[in-house]
């Protein structure tokens, strides 16, 4: 069973108790449907595409919740309360982890892996993936010397092929939960999901 799995079963449990098995049986057949359209993603050059594979589970819930006639902001709660879950650390270990990336990107190590990393998601795995670019320049990123603009979004690329686009803004949202744990805040002027060019993500290290 895939890690992220558990905590889907946990937030439909909680939100429709005697429900919960139809839609959950719903949501996996909806998943199969999906993950083809994503099985590239667990071997593209580009990291950034492994997040699909969570994606098309998100896009399984919605579908389910969709057909259930749940709301806009009924889906989006059950998604986020999800995802919240997810990423929280559940030690003191991952914890640490979790805020090692803004201290190890200011040393020289951490840039050559900035560089490193700039070069895989500077280009496109496959067309259905992301694209993105890596920012440097310590004026534009508030001092840290790392940021980056997601130029083409294959959560957006996904949701829009399934008649959900307007559900993606939806997933953006965990990006400054993420953030606030890796002890940054998040700046950003926009999202592709919400109309703009570009994803960008800009980050202020917390006092």
């Amino acid at each position: 069973m895939k890690a992220h799995r558990p905590y889907f079963r946990r937030a439909l449990e909680r939100a429709y108790a005697q429900d919960a098995p139809q839609l959950l049986a719903a949501m996996e057949s909806n998943y199969l449907r999906f993950s083809a359209d994503t099985a590239f993603a667990s071997t593209s050059s580009n990291p950034i595409d492994r997040r699909l594979d969570f994606s098309a589970y998100f896009l399984a819930l919605i579908h389910a919740l969709d057909a259930r006639g749940e709301s806009f902001e009924r889906i989006r709660q059950i998604c986020l309360d999800i995802t919240i879950a997810y990423v929280q650390p559940t030690n003191r270990l991952q914890a640490w982890f979790k805020k090692l990336p803004p201290k190890l990107v200011r040393s020289w190590v951490g840039q050559k892996l900035v560089r490193k990393f700039a070069k895989k998601i500077g280009q496109k795995g496959h067309p259905d993936g992301f694209r993105a670019e890596v920012i440097t320049d310590k004026e534009a990123t508030y001092g840290l010397g790392y940021g980056f603009d997601i130029v083409e979004c294959g959560i957006c690329k996904l949701f829009h092929k399934h008649n959900s686009f307007k559900y993606a803004s939806i997933l953006c949202e965990v990006d400054e939960v993420t953030s606030s744990l890796a002890g940054l805040e998040m700046i950003r002027s926009g999202t592709i999901a919400n109309g703009a060019k570009c994803c960008d993500f800009r980050y202020r290290v917390k006092a």
